[in-house]
């Protein structure tokens, strides 16, 4: 049974900074593709990072590029996300993701197969 597990989040002002993990079990994790989305209130789910199983580059949504960083720990079967310089446009509940998306849908959520639960991340005064 593959579990991915997400933590991490929480409330944080701006200009602030937050490490979210993601621990995978139940899967080859070195022959996926995983992924950072997030889903602001109101709003559909967003690609935000994503480490390319095949070519181990590393792939950002325009907003966080500079600010965001993900990183992958294979011995571990995790990967982190971490995010400095946070603004309140990046609230929203932070997902984990496992697929093997060919590279032109890498950013497309119906091309992951699997889904941690969700951590919550705030960004407010």
């Amino acid at each position: 049974q593959v579990q991915l597990v997400e933590s991490g989040g929480g409330l944080v002002q701006p200009g602030g900074s937050l490490r979210l993990s993601c621990a995978a079990s139940g899967l080859t994790f070195r022959s996926y593709t995983m992924a950072w989305f997030r889903q602001a209130p109101g709003k559909e789910r967003e690609f935000v990072a994503a480490f390319n199983r095949n070519n181990n580059n590393l792939y950002y949504t325009d907003s966080v590029k500079g600010r965001f960083t993900m990183s992958r720990d294979n011995a571990k079967n995790a990967v982190y996300l971490q995010m400095n310089n946070l603004k309140p446009e990046d609230t929203g509940v932070y997902y984990c993701a496992a697929g093997r998306p060919i590279l032109s849908a890498l950013r497309e959520s119906n091309m992951y197969n699997y889904w941690g639960q969700g951590t919550q991340v705030t960004i407010s005064s």
